[in-house]
């Protein structure tokens, strides 16, 4: 399941949970995740990649609770039996958005991790993701969520957890059938259509899903676009703050995806360009044929 991790795409979509912010939280502040079966060897060395300060409050994460949120998505022997995944995660000014960095981090990307960390509520901070060995890297974002919520002293509700882990799981596995750029931009691209109007049934949820992966040039099998229509629809039962996540938008408007990006990309849109020229061609001659 390896695959190289895309560079670019920073997706800065905020989705926060009622009640979850960063209140007691001041830029600066640092949160270091360990696994808790690393050796002492282990831990020394991705504290020393990580860069972490001296005095930096450090959390273990056991394999335990990495299970609780992961169990039924990938089967268990992919989550493993320990807790080796660790991270560190710096608090920054507000509106600073949220930036992830990986490393030795084989099947989720940055990008994924960005997109299932705001839903979970995290927001403004850089998050350096690492183990001393490559990993998949499904279990790092339980670690993650439990660092933000000593950062914020708040509580992260159960099922945002799940349904954050969900979109992980289920964009790296689109992303081993479609590329990983189009599927984070899928993801992200269905969030920001929800964000400004919501669907109110799943069968416009489905239609919505179908009419944005057309226009990426993405072609879904139907058990996928079923999968999708249950993340969201659990994304909406999760009270997610979906106000918030259009604002968040709005701020990252300049940044650019990897997939437009990209070679693919810029066939994908040179393409578009094309097919609307030949249209406007087709309607030219028929006007003129129609004058004759």
């Amino acid at each position: 399941m390896k695959r190289t991790i895309a560079s670019s795409l920073l997706w800065a979509v905020l989705l926060a949970s009622p009640g979850i912010a960063a209140a007691d939280a001041a830029p600066g502040d640092v949160i270091v995740t360990l696994g808790e079966n690393l050796t002492n060897e282990q831990k020394q060395k991705v504290l020393d990649e990580m860069k972490a300060p001296d005095g930096a409050q450090t959390i273990t994460v056991s394999n335990v609770e990495e299970h609780k949120y992961l169990d039924g998505l990938i089967p268990k022997a992919q989550i493993g039996t320990r807790a080796i995944s660790s991270s560190m995660i710096t608090i920054k000014e507000p509106g600073s958005g949220l930036h992830v960095e990986t490393h030795n981090i084989t099947w989720v990307t940055k990008e994924m991790y960005t997109n299932a960390l705001i839903t979970a509520g995290v927001k403004d901070a850089d998050i350096y993701i690492t183990a001393p060995f490559p990993v998949s890297g499904t279990a790092a974002l339980t670690g993650l969520m439990k660092a933000y919520e000593i950062s914020s002293d708040q509580a992260i509700p159960d099922d945002v957890k799940k349904v954050a882990n969900e979109e992980m799981v289920q964009t790296a596995k689109l992303a081993d059938s479609i590329g990983a750029d189009k599927a984070v931009a899928l993801l992200a691209k269905i969030k920001q259509e929800i964000a400004n109007n919501p669907p109110q049934t799943d069968a416009d949820l489905r239609a919505l899903i179908e009419k944005i992966a057309n226009d990426l040039g993405i072609t879904l099998s139907e058990n996928e676009i079923n999968n999708l229509i249950s993340l969201f629809h659990k994304m909406q039962n999760a009270h997610i703050n979906w106000d918030q996540v259009n604002d968040q938008l709005s701020k990252a408007k300049e940044q650019l995806s990897a997939f437009l990006q990209s070679e693919e990309g810029k066939t994908f849109i040179q393409n578009l360009i094309d097919i609307l020229k030949e249209i406007w061609n087709a309607i030219k001659s028929a006007f003129s044929s129609n004058q004759q």
